[in-house]
């Protein structure tokens, strides 16, 4: 398949102007990385709803809990890092109030490339899975992206949108997304699934091109709503196939790989679970094909998971 590529977090300015032109209660709350993230063209747009906090994340996260606790819908957008680790404390306590703030994470996983390892959000899924109430989507095109947007303003609670800023297909949605729902976007027979989340899309379809180049004839599985997840897809997919590969720009440990061994580890049978990540390490800083390269991220070593026994 033959696609072009595009960046998401390009996309997250746009769209919140777009809602917030609809909507007069949303706000956007910014830590000093606005142009970064695109949040700068919703503050051209509405400057008296877009609020600076500087490099002050955990107060950025209370004011949002105050504006949800006033009635108003504050997205706060900044890298997935810091919407995960440095604010975790402050939005469990947004979570045990179920308090309408909605956050989008750009660079997630290893999608901060140069900005130093400290900057790479390889845990993030993990941190955010164990919140009570607590909403998860990760959108692997434009079209997915929106509809998260859309999906995040009707729930009434904490939603997490992870958002790419490594090139992602820009390909249409097979279909309309919905909280709880994963997208089959191929199934051509049992011999394998691959089960993507959002941000390695990209590195799912290709794989999943040259399963079939080998003649291998298999699945291919979107997890676009990480929590609630669509247990019921995963459990009779598990149940089908011979071989099961997560793929996922995160640590092994906690985020996709996890939320598959979970959900099907009480099956009396299920296909050999093998999961393509981050191997439980810290990642360097460094080109960004690079890194993902040197942590196991490819087509490669895709491959090699669903040869193993």
């Amino acid at each position: 398949m033959k696609y072009n590529k595009i960046t998401l977090r390009e996309l997250v300015g746009s769209i919140l102007v777009e809602a917030g032109t609809e909507n007069r209660d949303i706000f956007v709350i910014d830590s000093d990385l606005a142009k970064s993230t695109t949040t700068n063209k919703f503050q051209d747009a509405f400057p008296e709803r877009f609020f600076e906090s500087g490099i002050a994340e955990q107060n950025a996260m209370s004011i949002a809990a105050g504006m949800a606790a006033e009635g108003k819908i504050p997205f706060y957008v900044n890298f997935a890092m810091f919407v995960s680790g440095t604010c975790w404390t402050q939005l469990r306590q947004i979570c045990y109030a179920n308090l309408n703030v909605k956050l989008i994470a750009t660079h997630p996983g290893m999608d901060g490339s140069f900005d130093g390892a400290t900057h790479h959000a390889n845990e993030d899924l993990a941190l955010m899975r164990v919140l009570p109430n607590l909403r998860i989507l990760s959108p692997s095109n434009p079209d997915e992206l929106c509809q998260a947007v859309k999906l995040a303003l009707a729930y009434k609670g904490p939603v997490y949108i992870r958002c790419a800023r490594d090139e992602v297909p820009n390909l249409a949605a097979k279909e309309e997304v919905q909280m709880g729902k994963a997208v089959v976007m191929e199934d051509l027979g049992n011999d394998f699934a691959l089960i993507y989340e959002g941000s390695a899309s990209d590195l799912a379809m290709r794989s999943f091109e040259a399963c079939r180049e080998k003649g291998k004839k298999g699945k291919l599985i979107n997890i676009f709503s990480i929590k609630p997840a669509d247990t019921n897809c995963i459990r009779r997919i598990a149940g089908q196939v011979k071989k099961l590969v997560t793929i996922e720009n995160h640590t092994i440990l906690g985020g996709l790989g996890g939320l598959v061994s979970e959900t099907v580890c009480d099956m009396p049978w299920h296909a050999p679970v093998k999961r393509v990540g981050v191997e439980d390490v810290f990642t360097e800083s460094g080109p960004l094909k690079d890194v993902k390269e040197k942590y196991g991220l490819t087509v490669e070593n895709v491959l090699k998971k669903l040869e193993e026994d």
